[in-house]
């Protein structure tokens, strides 16, 4: 008898289990997520996470996302380096300042 229901239960939590990994792996990513972790990988020269972050929004929703990446971090780097936000950028792309 209890054997009967502890099978039962197991096999319930089991299920439960399941379609909880289901959900977390179906959930959908915003473009910020997506931008980060696609900026990530070309980082770390990670094809195979740049194909799984570019899958992950439309490439408009994830152009418009490293681009407010690549401003916010300009700013940041700015305030950090006491510097305008355009030698920064210049900077980071190897041009020389103005």
């Amino acid at each position: 008898m209890f054997g009967r229901t502890r099978r039962a239960w197991d096999a319930w939590v089991e299920t439960r289990r399941a379609e909880g990994k289901a959900e977390r792996d179906t959930r959908s990513h915003n473009l910020f997520e997506a931008a980060a972790a696609y900026v990530s990988a070309c980082a770390d020269d990670d094809q195979e996470g740049i194909d799984e972050a570019a899958g992950w929004v439309s490439p408009e929703a994830l152009s418009f996302g490293v681009n407010e990446l690549a401003c916010r971090a300009v700013v940041a780097l700015a305030r950090e380096r006491d510097e305008s936000p355009r030698d920064v950028a210049r900077a980071l792309l190897g041009l020389p300042t103005l």
